[in-house]
This record gives C-alpha cells, structure tokens and sequence, in this order.
C-alpha cells in the first residue's frame, strides 16, 4: 500500500516533470511518508525544488487547537522559504503568492466529509491555478470513510468554506478523484494531474477506507483516530448545536452530550423512532467535563459513539442519520430545548450555523417538526444519495 507521495518519492520517472520546476507544497501535519518523514523534508531531500510551503485551516504545523483559528504567514526556520496560510488574511491564494511556484503539489489527508474545508482549499487552489497558467498535482491518500454515501446535497446558494459544491456530506472519493470533478463541475482549464496510490482497497477489512498497516496522524488537532473519522460526517452538525461535541475531551467529534442531558433517555428515544437507522456502531451513555469549547468545566452527560471493533458493520453504520436522529429524540424528549446554536459560522453571516453545516435548512427544519418522522427524512436523503452515487462514479480512480 503506498500513497501518492510514497510514489512519488520511489520513482524518479514521476518526478521527472518536476525537474527546473519551482514547487510549492500544500501540507499539515499528517502529510507524511510511509516511514513518517514530513512531505516537505522527504521532497527537498529527494532535490525537488520547493519553493513555497502552503498551509490550510489549523496551519501546516498543526498547531491550532480550536475550530475558526486563523493561521498566520511565516518564513520556513529550516529552509527559508515562505510559508502562506490559506485560512488566515486570505482563503484563496494571492497573486503574490500563486507567483512563487510552477507547480502545486497537494498532500493533504481528507476525512471523506464535505464539510471539511481541506476540500474547499483545493477547489480554490484549482480555480486559482486555472487562472494563473499553474500545475497542481494531487499526491492522493485514502478516504478513511470509505466509499459509502450519505447526507443531503448542499442547495444552490448554500456555497461556503464548509460547502465546496452541490455534494452530499459524506461524499465517498478521495482529494485526487475530488480535483477531477471541480474541474469538470466547474468548467476549468487547468494542468491537473494526479500521482494515485497503489494498493488501496477502500471496502476491504479491517480498515474499510483506511489501511490499518499505516499509523494514524492526526490531520487536524481534533481528528485523533480513525473512530473520529467514521463518526464525523455526523457529529460535525454538532458544531451547530449548543451541544458540545467532545472539543476540550479526549474524544472530540465521536461524542455529544450537555449538563442538562439524560442520556440514556436519549438513546431510548432514538431506538424508538427509528432502530434501523443506529446499525452499524454502539451508542453508550457518558459523562464528560470538557477543558475547554462549550460548557467548559461543567460535568455533561453524553453518548459516544462506536463506529469500531465488533460493533461497525461499514455497510451498515450511517452517523449523518445517526446525529440526525440524535437531534429529533431530544426535540422530542424537550420540545423547547435551545438546541440550534445562533453566531456565524465560518464567517456565513445572517445563516444559521446547522444550515450552513448542511448547506441548508432542510434537516433543521425536519427536527423542528414535530409531525415529521424519520421516513419523511428518507425520503428527501435517498435521491440525492441515489443521484450523487450515479454521478461521482465518473471520476473514481480505484476499484471498491
């Protein structure tokens, strides 16, 4: 199993291109190679010419602990050359800085969610590229999700930096597969190419998507394993909730919970309303404080989800519908619950937070009603699962 910057480091064919190239390198902290040498060193060592380093949301470093945490430019301390933060000033690259480099190389590893704004920064670079005369190559890496689908496609006039395009939440392709249909979506002229991985087989067991002979790095501070990235097309809504969803926890993104939660009641109600919708994973009552993020201090009480060992089944388990579920029980439960959490997100004024998270209001709104049953949900999920499975198959590079 190798990912794209394994092969491109092993075969100077590959790299042949790159040669009196100027190469800028889009990376974080979990852009490493297969024996964990960061992307950067490995290239320079490999006498790339890298001459710009690009970093996206958390910072090439990683350093960033807290979502909406811009990052700043800097000087590379070991090499010298610019480092520019695509989530800071600016979330599209400059005219300045599209002007170091020939060619982009992104080495980034996605968790396969649309809200994730790693893709967004590659649509951006895309479009960026495409009118500046550069290259951009993918060095792709595995969607540890997997191939399964799910979640309503974001609407028309829903675009964001938490919505690069009319995809559902848990999209299924990989960033290299992704570049291939912005381009096309998006009607660009653009020197794109992608080094693909050799061996991944993204329905294969144990790791369905992630191959479990690698070790997890963490590709931002709060996606710690490979449970998170299971779970996280679901717990991201919580985000837009006044529920915490693990931040300041050891756990962030695989649970949710308040202080004023009954937990196990929740998890009854869920089982009630809709039992098929909680196969795949185990659902367990907690208590937690967070250190920090929302009700920092306060001992909640929560349920974790596993979406691992003995209890996921991969074709089974769905965590949007999961946390949708979760969401309804407690409306249910407290039907005045202030639930909905009101400030703006990723810089979307005057929208709230759940609809940008889901590219709009139609989950929300399906919570709020309290006629509305989980069928009702299905009905609106299935053909936008239905018509994106039809229409991403198009431009995956890996069979599974």
């Amino acid at each position: 199993m190798n990912f794209g910057i394994d092969r491109l480091l092993a075969d100077a064919a590959l790299r042949k291109p790159l040669e009196g190239k100027r190469v800028a390198l889009l990376a974080h902290p979990a852009s490493v190679t297969e024996d964990l040498t960061h992307s950067l060193d490995a290239l320079v060592a490999a006498g790339v010419t890298v001459s710009a380093v690009f970093g996206p949301q958390h910072g090439v470093r990683g350093d960033l602990q807290d979502n909406m945490m811009e990052s700043p430019d800097f000087t590379d301390p070991t090499y010298g050359m610019p480092v520019f933060s695509l989530y800071g000033e600016v979330r599209r690259p400059t005219e300045a800085s599209m002007a170091t480099f020939d060619v982009m190389l992104v080495d980034l590893q996605d968790l396969g969610t649309r809200i994730y704004t790693f893709i967004t920064t590659l649509r951006y670079v895309l479009e960026a590229a495409a009118e500046h005369g550069k290259a951009v190559w993918v060095l792709d890496r595995p969607n540890p999700a997997g191939r399964p689908i799910e979640g309503l496609t974001l609407r028309p006039g829903w675009e964001s930096f938490v919505g690069a395009g009319a995809m559902p939440m848990r999209h299924g392709l990989t960033m290299g597969e992704l570049g291939h249909w912005f381009i096309r979506t998006l009607g660009l002229d653009v020197d794109y190419r992608v080094i693909a991985m050799e061996g991944w087989a993204p329905e294969a067991a144990p790791g369905f998507g992630w191959p479990v002979e690698r070790l997890w790095i963490n590709p931002s501070p709060n996606a710690p394993n490979l449970n998170m990235a299971r779970a996280y097309a679901g717990t991201v809504m919580l985000e837009g909730t006044t529920l915490s969803e693990g931040r300041g926890t050891t756990r962030p993104l695989e649970l949710f919970g308040a202080p004023d939660m009954d937990a196990k009641a929740v998890i009854a109600e869920m089982r009630r309303l809709a039992p098929e919708w909680l196969a795949g994973c185990a659902l367990r009552d907690i208590w937690f404080q967070p250190t920090f993020h929302k009700h920092v201090g306060q001992l909640c009480n929560g349920v974790q989800i596993h979406a691992e060992g003995r209890f996921y089944d991969h074709a089974a388990f769905r965590p949007w519908r999961v946390q949708a579920l979760a969401f309804k029980a407690i409306r249910a439960l407290m039907p005045d619950y202030p639930l909905w959490r009101d400030f703006p997100y990723e810089y979307a004024f005057g929208k709230l937070a759940i609809d940008v998270i889901n590219g709009g209001p139609a989950l929300r709104e399906w919570v709020d009603d309290s006629a509305a049953t989980p069928g009702d949900l299905d009905a609106l999920i299935r053909p936008d699962e239905a018509a994106w499975a039809a229409e991403s198959r198009d431009f995956r590079l890996y069979p599974g």
